[in-house]
């Protein structure tokens, strides 16, 4: 047993003293492909989504150096059919990427080294677990050395952020190409004879970099979050694993559903942060468990080179909209930008953005990563676009607050002619969203909910402030063609505010109408 060769099953085994909720389905899909032409898999996820958990668990699964059927008997995994075949019968190289770059650095070595690194660590420990192996041989002959005196047991790899290089040296081309051309030297089809490879599991937050057009290590099948298919529940927590969870815990499943919930896959629905959602259920508290990385950081000046008016489409995305994206032309780094597309399907990767496939649109998934957004939004250090839009909101917002319906119309006209202008201005959901884009500064004080059931129907808008704000609740009703005071009377008529009681002292009325024919937005203010 050793650090990188046969690392036993203590790693899974800590894991599962804690509130470990049951992914060893993911063990079946892994050993459908074992052996076979099919037996190199990446899987990419976004910071905290439970990577490593995986890795540990596929390790303690597979190691012939240790007995884990105490830790898989219980689990889902004991119920397949593949479960005794698979169990602790393989060699396993286990390599945390973010060791040796860790190392490299501590050390002051370059980190075009860090594949040296790799190679000679596994030498050293290959040849100090098994005295009997040939001196001066490379990795590639130890490798089968050791195959050949294991009775023919081939190695699974398991890597885990595999992609750690390419993120931390995304200026140095030559430390990239020299990690790449590792993993092709290992996993290149027909590279070992006896076969040494009995399958590969990598995983990390990017997918393989690409080169040119196509991945640079293509014999790979590659699940990301733009298109997970039969990995997706392994994602994260899956709908009814979050309801289970609540319900253990005393915690209100529509609370986190409201913070955590986003991510959503056609094969199985709603998928949750499963590192949020836990500690949310651990310190029975919401809140925005995410922690800034230096990825998040280098982002902020993405956005801010604003790529094709990228400003703008945060924040629309900010308000609330979908957007179309086109995710092909993403090289899979972090310095290859070519466009605003390529930024978002970044996000993407990162989980700050969830992405509907068959539409191809992107939204921003759910409240906590709504305040990283509102975070960026109000530092000191963004672009004068996101100064101007932000200015302009906030003094839209103090109107409205004041009850200066003039000026509240004036802004919509400046906001959609000048920031936001839809292609097709044309019916009342375009209206609701200028508003929205138009509102975006009530982000952080307010929580925005549309189409809201109260008294006999459907309000538009409402943004219900933060209890110890002291703002007004407001009630906003758009029309088309009608009039302003016509909607001040349909919020009245239809009692639109009865679900607002907490507020019933402090609630303001805000009819908004557009005319086609005159062009011109008109506004209504009331204050109960």
């Amino acid at each position: 047993m050793g650090i990188y060769l046969n690392p036993g099953n203590s790693g899974f085994e800590q894991i599962c003293r804690g509130e470990y909720v049951d992914k060893t389905g993911l063990i079946k899909l892994v050993n459908q492909r074992i052996d076979g032409s099919d037996n190199l898999l990446c899987i990419s996820r976004p910071r905290r989504f439970g990577k490593s958990y995986a890795a540990k668990m596929l390790a303690a699964y597979y190691d012939r150096s240790c007995d884990s059927h105490e830790l898989f008997d219980n689990k889902m995994i004991s119920h397949s059919k593949s479960y005794s075949a698979y169990l602790n019968q393989y060699n396993v190289i286990y390599l945390e990427i973010t060791s040796f770059v860790s190392s490299a650095r501590r050390q002051g070595i370059s980190l075009q080294e860090v594949p040296n690194m790799i190679v000679n660590a596994l030498q050293d420990e290959l040849l100090s677990i098994n005295p009997g192996l040939p001196e001066g041989k490379n990795l590639t002959d130890l490798l089968i050395c050791l195959v050949e005196k294991s009775g023919g047991k081939p190695f699974i790899f398991i890597i885990d952020e595999w992609d750690v290089v390419i993120r931390e040296v995304k200026d140095d081309e030559t430390a990239q190409k020299r990690y790449m051309d590792l993993l092709r030297e290992w996993f290149k089809n027909g590279n070992f004879t006896p076969k040494v490879v009995a399958a590969a599991y990598m995983t990390g937050i990017l997918p393989i970099k690409k080169d040119g057009k196509q991945s640079a290590i293509s014999e790979f099948d590659e699940f990301t979050m733009l298109a997970p298919f039969n990995f997706a529940e392994y994602v994260g927590f899956t709908e009814e694993e979050v309801v289970d969870r609540c319900a253990e815990k005393g915690m209100d499943y529509e609370e986190i559903k409201a913070w955590y919930n986003g991510y959503d896959f056609p094969e199985v629905g709603a998928v949750y942060n499963p590192y949020s959602v836990m500690n949310a259920l651990k310190l029975r508290k919401c809140r925005s468990y995410w922690r800034k990385t230096p990825a998040a950081e280098s982002l902020k000046s993405y956005i801010n080179m604003d790529f094709e008016g990228l400003q703008a489409t945060v924040a629309r995305l900010i308000a609330g909209e979908k957007i179309q994206v086109s995710a092909d032309g993403f090289q899979n780094d972090f310095e290859t930008f070519e466009s605003a597309d390529d930024v978002l399907t970044l996000l993407i990767h990162l989980g700050y953005l969830t992405y509907h496939e068959e539409e191809q649109l992107v939204q921003i998934p759910n409240e906590e990563v709504r305040m990283e957004f509102r975070q960026f939004l109000s530092q000191k250090k963004v672009n004068t676009g996101w100064i101007t839009l932000i200015r302009r909101s906030q003094r839209l917002l103090d109107d409205t607050i004041a009850g200066n319906s003039d000026d509240v119309a004036a802004a919509l006209e400046e906001i959609r002619g000048e920031q936001y202008a839809p292609q097709y201005y044309n019916n009342e959901q375009a209206l609701r969203a200028v508003v929205k884009y138009a509102y975006i500064a009530a982000f952080g004080r307010y929580v925005r909910i549309e189409e809201m059931p109260s008294g006999k129907g459907i309000v538009d808008v409402v943004f219900i402030p933060v209890l110890s704000s002291g703002l007004p609740a407001m009630v906003i009703e758009l029309q088309w063609n009608k009039t302003s005071g016509g909607a001040i009377a349909q919020i009245k008529n239809k009692k639109y505010t009865a679900a607002l009681k907490p507020f019933v002292s402090n609630i303001l009325l805000v009819g908004i109408n557009y005319d086609e024919k005159t062009k011109v937005h008109t506004c209504k203010i009331e204050r109960i």
